[in-house]
């Protein structure tokens, strides 16, 4: 489990099938999302399927809870390369707390960072997300390419660690 402020992060199991879809259906939440099968056995199966990849370190999914343990979100780690994680499936309903998301960037990048030993995350954002580019942007990312609707983005551990100088008080 990783902890913060606010929230703490643990992986996905089965149990959260129903709260993960809930999620991945609402349409507050899922503008910018790959769409999924409306069934929750189809949801159960593919943590199953999920479950070995993170066995195998190939990618790790976090159900993010307040402390309480009440859940308000996810963020997947996956895509992993020699260098470098990607990170996304990222996910805060109206449960979250106030400074969720920075706390949950700051919990992901650290355990890329620190537990996995990358130096670096790459990652795309939907052009139309204004909100999520702009946040990515003022924690330090960088793009490096885009396409007609993505943003391609890295950021480094440094400067994720200025980043966290910055937001302190949050997390």
């Amino acid at each position: 489990m990783l902890k913060s402020k606010t929230i703490n992060m643990r992986l996905i199991n089965e149990d959260d099938a129903e709260f993960v879809l809930k999620l991945r259906l609402d349409g507050n939440y899922n503008k910018f999302l790959s769409s999924v099968d409306a069934d929750i056995s189809s949801q159960k199966a593919w943590i199953r399927k999920y479950k070995k990849d993170e066995i195998n370190n190939k990618q790790f999914y976090f159900i993010i809870e307040r402390k309480d343990g009440t859940p308000c979100g996810t963020v997947r780690v996956y895509d992993i390369k020699n260098d470098s994680f990607c990170w996304g499936s990222w996910i805060l309903n109206e449960d979250k707390t106030r400074y969720s998301a920075i706390e949950s960037a700051v919990m992901i990048y650290d355990f890329g960072f620190n537990s996995l030993k990358f130096n670096k995350s790459h990652f795309e954002v939907i052009k139309d997300n204004v909100k999520v580019v702009n946040f990515h942007k003022k924690f330090g990312a960088v793009v490096v390419g885009e396409d007609s609707n993505n943003y391609y983005f890295e950021i480094t551990k440094d400067a994720v660690e200025k980043s966290k100088e910055k937001f302190q008080a949050f997390i």
